[in-house]
């Protein structure tokens, strides 16, 4: 075999792996479970998380999902939205500090919930809902551990809590972000200002009834559009992310296979 082909065979293999590299990071950053939308604001109430999970498996799917909870700082009346297809088990545990609220003292709260009985196949994903009634005030994100169990007996462990300044951690938990009370920029803030202008009118009750049945819609569909626009924007960069990385091999390659060219020609 000539130098020129060994040099060719040896400069493809090479790129070709640093190619397969790089899809496989980029799948990899696709394929970690999610809370949407990533932040709230502290004491939020009434609200929606949804915990997006895709199946990053080729030969086996998703038959098992379960969201661990904090219990630190608890959410306050958890419900979970019914799911076609899957059956939710809620696990609770009694607090060991209760939380005080105006409807009473809280002493138990949901550590766990369970999904079973559906499938997430490959190339597919899952939202799983679950509202609650409030959100802490006394912290600054929340973590919820997630494991995920493939029809092949395989468990992915998404336990890593990322630390602020640091690269993202291989299994990444679901971190839920809470910012301060009136910040304009999370869903549970407009959920305040709508709740806010219900003493803003003394008319008779059917009016009332009117201002903020209006007022809700209106907030809920802000939040819907806002929720819908970080996850449009996610996957934007990332997928920006993965074009420009993949660009850059391909440069590679040809820059590579130009210098054997030329090698070539002088010789």
């Amino acid at each position: 075999m000539s130098p020129i082909s060994t040099t060719l065979r040896r400069t493809g293999t090479a790129l070709a792996l640093a190619t397969a590299g790089v899809l496989a990071a980029s799948g990899a950053a696709f394929a970690h479970v999610t809370v949407h939308p990533e932040s709230y604001a502290k004491g939020a109430t009434d609200g929606l998380l949804s915990f997006r999970v895709p199946n990053e498996e080729d030969t086996a799917s998703t038959t098992k999902v379960q969201i661990f909870l904090p219990t630190d700082h608890p959410l306050l009346g958890v419900l979970v939205t019914p799911q076609a297809g899957w059956t939710a088990k809620a696990t609770t545990v009694k607090l060991k500090k209760p939380v005080k609220t105006d409807d009473g003292t809280i002493t138990d709260t949901v550590s766990e919930i369970t999904w079973t009985g559906g499938r997430i196949r490959h190339g597919e994903f899952q939202d799983f809902q679950v509202a609650f009634g409030q959100l802490p005030d006394d912290v600054d994100q929340l973590t919820f551990k997630t494991l995920q169990t493939y029809s092949d007996g395989k468990v992915a462990r998404w336990i890593e809590q990322p630390q602020k300044g640091e690269e993202e951690p291989e299994s990444p938990a679901p971190v839920l972000a809470l910012t301060a009370k009136g910040s304009g920029e999370e869903p549970g803030s407009s959920a305040t200002g709508a709740s806010g202008s219900d003493s803003d009118s003394d008319s008779d009750s059917s009016s009332n009834s009117s201002s903020n049945s209006n007022s809700d819609s209106g907030s809920g569909s802000a939040e819907a559009k806002s929720t819908a626009s970080a996850d449009s924007s996610d996957s934007t960069a990332r997928a920006l992310g993965t074009a420009g990385l993949i660009v850059g091999v391909l440069g590679l390659i040809a820059a590579a296979f130009a210098v054997v060219r030329v090698r070539s020609t002088r010789s």
